[in-house]
C-alpha cells in the first residue's frame, strides 16, 4: 500500500510541476544561530550612551522585577542601532540588562518576524504576497524587482543597499500591491513606480511618507479611491446619551439598546 501512496505522490508531483503555476517561496531565518564573520559570540556590542538614555525610559515603564518585559523594545532598539539587524551580542546585551537567560532573549528574537537575525540591505522590501495583493500583481511588482537589482527573493544586492522578502499580509490590502521598506509603506504599485522607487532608494531619496503614514504610487491619498473623497467630508458628530440614564441605578433590559445608543 505504501509503495502505491508513493507513485500516486510522484505522479501528481510531476503533474504539479508541468503546469504553468506560480509557486510562493517565503524566504525566512532559521530559528537557530548560525556563526558568521560579523556575528559571534565572541564580538561586542554596547548601546550608544544616547540609547542608554532610551533603555532607561524603556525599563521605567515597568515594576523592578518585571524588566523582562522591556525585552521587545529593547531588542528593536538594538536593532536600529546596528543597521537593521540583530547580531547575537546584541541579543546577549538585552538579556544582561532585563536579567534574563540569553535563552529567552533568542527565543523572542527567532519568533516575531520584526526582527533580523541576519545583515539585512540598507534599504529591507518587504513584498506583501498575500491573496488581495497577489491578485492586484504582486508577483509582477517581485518579478520587477527582482529583475531590477538582479537578486531573488531572500537576497541582498551586492553592494548591501537592498533585500528583498516576501511576507505575508502587511495590512494595506485596499491598496495592493504594496511593499513595506525599512517602517515604510509604498503602495498603490506599478511596475514602472517600482522601478522609480528603487531609483530614488540608489541615489538616497527615497519619497516622504504622505499625510497619513504612507505613500500610495499613484497620486492617491491615503486610501481614498480614483474619484477621490466621496464620502465622510465632516468629522461625524458622536451619538445623544442621556448622562443620566442610571440615575436610578436600575437598568431596563428592554431598554438596553436605547441606553447604549443603537
Amino acid at each position: 500500500m505504501l509503495s502505491s501512496i508513493a507513485r500516486t505522490t510522484t505522479a501528481a508531483s510531476r503533474r504539479f510541476a508541468t503546469n504553468n503555476i506560480a509557486i510562493r517561496g517565503l524566504a525566512h531565518t532559521p530559528s537557530f544561530h548560525v556563526d558568521t564573520a560579523d556575528n559571534t559570540t565572541a564580538q561586542y556590542f554596547d548601546f550608544t550612551e544616547e540609547n542608554y538614555g532610551l533603555v532607561k525610559s524603556v525599563l521605567s515603564k515597568y515594576p523592578a522585577n518585571y524588566k523582562q518585559s522591556g525585552i521587545i523594545p529593547l531588542l528593536d532598539l538594538a536593532q536600529r542601532q546596528h543597521g537593521g539587524w540583530l547580531p547575537i551580542a546584541a541579543m546577549d546585551k538585552v538579556a544582561q540588562i532585563t536579567g534574563v537567560k540569553p535563552s529567552r532573549v533568542y527565543e523572542v528574537a527567532s519568533f516575531y518576524t520584526m526582527f533580523n537575525r541576519e545583515k539585512v540591505g540598507k534599504y529591507f522590501i518587504q513584498l506583501c504576497g498575500t491573496t488581495p495583493c497577489m491578485i492586484c500583481g504582486s508577483e509582477d511588482i517581485k518579478q520587477t524587482i527582482e529583475k531590477h537589482l538582479g537578486i531573488k527573493n531572500g537576497q541582498t544586492t551586492d553592494d548591501g543597499l537592498f533585500t528583498l522578502l516576501e511576507v505575508e499580509c502587511l495590512g494595506a490590502c485596499a491598496n495592493a500591491p504594496m511593499i513595506q521598506m525599512n517602517d515604510d509603506y509604498y503602495e498603490c504599485l506599478t511596475n514602472d513606480t517600482m522601478v522609480e522607487l528603487l531609483e530614488a532608494c540608489k541615489a538616497g531619496k527615497p519619497p516622504k511618507m504622505g499625510k497619513w503614514g504612507s505613500l500610495p504610487m499613484n497620486g492617491q491619498v491615503s486610501c481614498e479611491g480614483p474619484l477621490g473623497k466621496t464620502s465622510l467630508f465632516e468629522e461625524p458628530l458622536p451619538f445623544k446619551i442621556d448622562v443620566d440614564r442610571f440615575k436610578d441605578g436600575n437598568v431596563d433590559p428592554a431598554s438596553v439598546k436605547e441606553h447604549m445608543a443603537y
